[in-house]
């Protein structure tokens, strides 16, 4: 069965933005990785260079995601060009937004 475009551009929307935001929670899952790391070495009084190498790696690792939000961003761009050639729109899709989870 084939989609409808007011679909595909739904469908679109919705993963593009969970994409993005997966991409932020990456990022902050490893920045939060990186100063546990630096706390952990001072904290337990570990030699100045106790870790240095997998240091360096997680900081290779959050500027290759960096890059990728930076490409999804070019995709995200290149889709609107899509859509205002297909639908005459500038517009994005208006978001699902889910409901505000509220402490009882």
């Amino acid at each position: 069965m084939s989609m409808t475009v007011p679909i595909a551009q739904m469908r679109i929307a919705r993963d593009i933005s969970e994409a993005e935001r997966a991409l932020d929670e990456a990022l902050i899952r490893q920045s939060s990785l990186f100063t546990t790391m630096v706390t952990a070495r001072r904290d337990t009084r570990s030699d100045p260079y106790t870790g240095h190498e997998a240091l360096l790696r997680l900081a290779k690792s959050q500027q290759s995601l960096l890059e990728a939000g930076g490409n999804l961003a070019r995709v995200h761009g290149s889709l609107l060009g899509v859509q205002k050639e297909l639908c005459g729109a500038d517009d994005c899709p208006p978001e699902e937004t889910e409901p505000v989870k509220r402490l009882a």
